[in-house]
């Protein structure tokens, strides 16, 4: 069991760098009756990101903090702890966290990935699905430690490949199925 929800929903970070999709929809998720975890603060490495507007939307706490050095990382544990944050959800969030910042969260940080893990770990998965011909291609989420893309595997959603398709229309299949996978994921950890 990671977490226990008891009768409260439990207290959730969303990390971001881009345009949010899955930020949106864990936001969606949240507001179910029967969902496991609120939405209470939306952390971004990118003043740009797009995904920020939805922190102005539903009125959610946003910060954004330039996680060059273990300085920043340690105000973002200060701002996570004084807002009893207890889960980080990592939603196209294109930094890679140290190894201080995963023990302080051990076992309550998840991650979404654009491939079925182990295959094609880190960027440019859609590309490299393609290029080796491969049938599916998919989406993982899974627990994050201290190598990339390497944490115990929550659960996947398989794609399959069309003979037409280019990274940006797998990118869109495989995204419309991130939407339902995360959810899913954050309903199976928290039902253990």
């Amino acid at each position: 069991m990671v977490l226990s929800t008891g009768s409260n929903k439990i207290k959730t970070a969303v990390f971001i760098s881009g345009r949010g999709s899955n930020l949106n929809s864990l936001i969606k998720f949240s507001k179910l009756k029967n969902s496991p975890i609120t939405i209470d603060m939306i952390i971004s490495n990118n003043p740009k990101s797009k995904g920020l507007e939805y922190g102005k939307i539903h009125k959610i706490k946003k910060k954004v903090f330039d996680f060059k050095n273990t300085l920043s990382e340690k105000k973002i544990l200060k701002e996570l702890e004084k807002n009893n944050i207890n889960l980080i959800c990592l939603a196209g969030f294109m930094k890679i966290l140290s190894l201080n910042f995963i023990k302080n969260f051990k076992g309550k940080i998840l991650n979404i990935h654009p491939s079925l893990l182990p295959k094609y770990k880190g960027l440019n998965t859609h590309e490299k699905a393609i290029k080796n011909k491969d049938k599916y291609s998919g989406c993982t989420v899974h627990f994050v430690n201290s190598r990339l893309d390497s944490g115990k595997i929550i659960n996947q959603k398989k794609v399959k490949i069309n003979k037409f398709d280019t990274p940006k229309t797998l990118a869109k299949k495989i995204l419309i199925q991130e939407h339902k996978l995360y959810p899913e994921a954050i309903t199976k950890i928290l039902s253990l």
